[in-house]
């Protein structure tokens, strides 16, 4: 019998990247010590910060408003932004869990729509995508308009930092992705916290250290109310599925896989960015942009 670290009781968790075996108590407290460490690490806080976070209602963002709601509600004001993509049985579900947790909580929150921002749903862009992908996969097109919208609600809720539920699989797949399409410039805009410009709100990630599995793990322990009836039903177009698979295999295979990128990031980021310093706005909507126009405004282009 396998017992816990840090103490006799049998332990019920192995993180094989240590490797290192825990109890329920000690894994609940290793993994909320990771999070605050994390805050604290990245000076991703500071005091009466007006923290905006993006809830969808899955593991990640609820799991990310647990924690931040227990730990720093205090010191700064914590508020929730919900995107309504307009995919009817699986955002509307989510984002009524995530309704009724939120009010639990007694946090402030938004919701925007795509149908009301930008005048198309998800289903619209799927009919102009189409299998063929004839302008682009659908995910290529969620992703740049989810990021606008989190960005003009943050605004709108009067933020100084708009949280994200990214987690470390989430970010290893991105740096992963990006180097991989010899995208150094977008890589350069990775990381646990954005600098930030006029128009673009600096952005922040809590769950940057916390590996997907232990999430759920820690979400299933503290019975953290989520959305996990079934994913995206666009999710099959991602490219984002065949890096997942591959850094996964890879991760099992060799534990540690992860965090061995991201140091190896952490330390030629700093290069990325001074090489990618330039600030740009959008010429059509006047968002901080990488180049002339915006990539949400030039995915609207192509479904016009």
């Amino acid at each position: 019998m396998t017992l816990c670290d840090k103490c006799s009781k049998k332990s019920k968790f192995r993180l094989n990247y240590g490797p290192m075996n825990f109890c329920s108590e000690h894994f609940n407290s290793f993994f909320e010590q990771r999070f605050k460490k994390t805050i604290r690490k990245y000076n991703l806080l500071k005091k009466k910060d007006v923290v905006v976070l993006g809830v969808s209602g899955g593991k990640d963002s609820m799991t990310a408003l647990h924690l931040l709601n227990k730990f720093f509600s205090k010191e700064q004001t914590i508020k929730a932004l919900m995107i309504d993509e307009g995919i009817p049985n699986y955002r509307d579900k989510a984002l009524k869990l995530a309704k009724k947790e939120v009010k639990k909580l007694g946090i402030e929150f938004k919701e925007i729509s795509f149908k009301e921002r930008l005048g198309k749903t998800m289903i619209d862009v799927m009919k102009k995508t189409g299998r063929k992908k004839l302008v682009g996969s659908t995910c290529a097109f969620c992703g740049p308009f989810r990021r606008k919208l989190l960005n003009e609600g943050t605004i709108e809720l009067h933020g100084t930092k708009m949280a994200t539920g990214h987690n470390l699989d989430d970010e290893i797949q991105s740096i992963t992705m990006n180097f991989f399409d010899n995208d150094l410039k977008r890589m350069s805009g990775l990381g646990p916290i954005t600098q930030g410009t006029k128009q673009l709100i600096q952005r922040i990630k809590p769950l940057y250290l916390s590996p997907e599995k232990e999430i759920i793990a820690f979400a299933e322990l503290n019975e953290i109310n989520y959305f996990k009836e079934h994913c995206c039903p666009f999710s099959w177009q991602a490219k984002r599925n065949e890096f997942r698979g591959m850094l996964n295999q890879m991760e099992n295979k060799f534990p540690g896989t992860f965090y061995s990128i991201l140091s190896a990031f952490e330390n030629m980021n700093p290069l990325l960015k001074d090489k990618f310093k330039e600030e740009n706005y959008c010429q059509k909507c006047g968002s901080s942009s990488s180049g002339k126009i915006c990539a949400a405004c030039m995915k609207l282009k192509k479904l016009s």
